[in-house]
């Protein structure tokens, strides 16, 4: 529940990208805009990365342009000022520590991307990481470390001796029951530390409400900054774009109150799982089904991608023959969102490109497309829509494999020297569907290589009928 007159209190964010401030933060404006001004927002990063950014959004005082785009191409610009403390990064993540351990922070948030919660599919923390590692060394010394895992840790280890009593750890990424599954990563992560009265602590004096969250939001261009200052005439370098629509799901399981979410558009609901089931297999896999099609295509952008009548028919095909069916029953009205989806993804000034959405595919297959691919084997269904965008996806791989993409690929959840020695494989395919990593306790299922195989060679005609329509052009 929400809590009554009463404040001020403070959200407190990890992670201050792009995303949060085109997302959490504007339901937040909202609020005061409608003069609840019980909440504020604060937030930095866990590495010393957007230094420029953070740099400039502390010299405007947090405040920042954002420009929303409709699918028909209107723009407008407003001024989101709920973000009023930026903290500077530093080794110790002092500033964080100490807001996290503040008694008027009743939630600390994040949004650290899926590959950066290091789980596998049975939730198991991946220990072994070389950066869980470090921060299971650093966290065993007392100090701070540089995942999400290594700064809740220290950020719960001083509250819990300021007193500073419950906290509602938040988060705001795609992974699917996010919530639960970036607690079980906490616990294991301060269970391996070896402490104990930590690990009770936190157990007993927070919560993780799973959320789901859904807004498209581009990387920022000097473009984006150029139109902000023409409209609004405020020279911005923070400035950013997002398209028109927004969601933002939540279960109703605050530890220590909430702002008023719920009169601002946000859905407090018991349960989000039928709607981040459809929006990660709905939305998630068929923006990432677009991105890499279109890169073997070509093409730069989602919309390019979305507009091709053969890749658009990719992904209509996955949603409507076994991703919807796999859903059902929904609540949802699944076809419909499926059209919104498209729709959304043919914004041309959106300008989002391939590279953008086509990075982290070790955590988006098993995360988006691999529970689809098991329902409906285990069904004794056909996957052949489903099996053609990991098939996309490995044909992208092997063009990274011989250096021949056109942008520089980014996976956290990747080891590139296990992906190069799948490319390399004298069956590739077969290697691929061999992958624990991607596939679970799915991985060598005779099934699973047979539907590669059968998409793979559709994939390979696409590949060779681009390459030709590519060399016939003047």
């Amino acid at each position: 529940m929400a809590v009554p007159d009463s404040g001020p209190f403070l959200m407190l964010h990890l992670g201050l990208g792009s995303f949060h401030r085109a997302h959490q933060a504007v339901y937040l404006q909202r609020l005061h805009e409608a003069g609840d001004t019980r909440w504020a927002l604060a937030g930095g990063n866990l590495r010393p990365d957007m230094a420029d950014t953070l740099a400039a959004l502390k010299a405007q005082g947090g405040a920042y342009t954002l420009e929303t785009v409709t699918p028909a191409g209107q723009r407008s610009h407003q001024r989101i000022e709920a973000i009023r403390t930026v903290v500077p990064w530093d080794a110790a993540l002092s500033g964080l520590v100490a807001l996290g351990a503040d008694a008027a922070t009743r939630i600390i948030s994040f949004t650290v991307t899926e590959a950066g919660y290091y789980l596998d599919a049975a939730n198991q923390l991946d220990a072994d990481a070389p950066d869980i590692a470090a921060d299971l060394a650093a966290a065993r010394e007392g100090r701070a470390g540089r995942t999400l895992y290594g700064a809740l840790t220290a950020i719960l280890r001083v509250r819990r001796r300021a007193g500073a009593g419950g906290v509602t750890l938040l988060n705001c990424d795609n992974l699917r029951h996010n919530g639960e599954r970036s607690r079980a990563g906490l616990l294991q992560f301060i269970g391996l530390c070896g402490d104990a009265g930590l690990l009770d602590w936190v157990q007993a004096h927070t919560s993780s409400p799973n959320a789901m969250v859904d807004r498209i939001t581009p990387r920022p261009t000097p473009e984006v900054v150029a139109r902000a200052r023409a409209a609004t005439g405020v020279d911005d370098p923070t400035a950013l774009m997002a398209e028109s629509f927004i969601q933002w799901v939540i279960e109703d399981r605050f530890i220590a109150g909430r702002p008023a979410w719920e009169s601002v558009g946000v859905e407090m609901v018991p349960s989000v799982a039928p709607y981040e089931e459809a929006k990660i297999r709905l939305l998630n896999a068929t923006h990432s089904c677009i991105a890499w099609a279109g890169t073997l295509a070509g093409l730069d952008y989602i919309h390019e991608g979305t507009h091709d009548a053969q890749i658009h028919g990719f992904a209509r095909d996955y949603a409507t023959l076994d991703a919807i069916p796999a859903l059902q029953p929904s609540p949802i009205d699944l076809a419909a969102y499926r059209d919104v989806v498209l729709e959304r993804f043919g914004n041309p000034a959106i300008c989002d490109t391939n590279q953008r959405v086509a990075m982290d595919g070790f955590s988006k297959i098993p995360g988006f497309m691999a529970p689809t691919l098991r329902e409906r084997l285990a069904r004794g269904e056909s996957v052949a829509a489903v099996a053609l965008l990991p098939a996309l996806f490995l044909a992208c791989l092997q063009r990274w494999h011989q250096g021949r993409l056109p942008y520089e690929y980014q996976d956290q959840a990747m080891d590139p020297v296990v992906a190069h020695a799948i490319c390399a494989a004298a069956d590739p395919v077969a290697a691929f569907a061999a992958d624990t990593t991607l596939w679970g306790p799915l991985a060598g299922d005779p099934r699973l290589l047979a539907a590669l195989r059968v998409a793979s060679g559709r994939v390979a005609v696409f590949e060779a009928e681009r390459a030709g329509a590519g060399a016939g052009r003047p």
